[in-house]
């Protein structure tokens, strides 16, 4: 049996990457951010949203906002 990766939820994956619950909806809402649905709640596999940052895709916002973005680094 292979471990899976869990979801994360809206609150955790904000505090995983630095920023307020606002601009993850606005990045899922603006930048294509990596959601997934379920219900009501939006979920997030941590995988997929550093990934995302590392391609820059976040930064797009902040220059637009004149707000920094994560700082995510290399993660042992």
């Amino acid at each position: 049996m292979t471990e899976t990766e869990p979801w994360l939820s809206l609150e955790q994956i904000a505090q995983h990457v630095g920023v307020s619950t606002d601009t993850i909806h606005r990045w899922i809402r603006l930048r294509d951010m990596p959601a997934h649905k379920v219900g009501r709640l939006w979920k997030f596999k941590v995988s997929q949203v550093d990934a995302w940052v590392r391609a820059g895709t976040s930064k797009q916002d902040s220059e637009e906002t004149g707000t920094s973005g994560p700082d995510l680094g290399e993660k042992g």
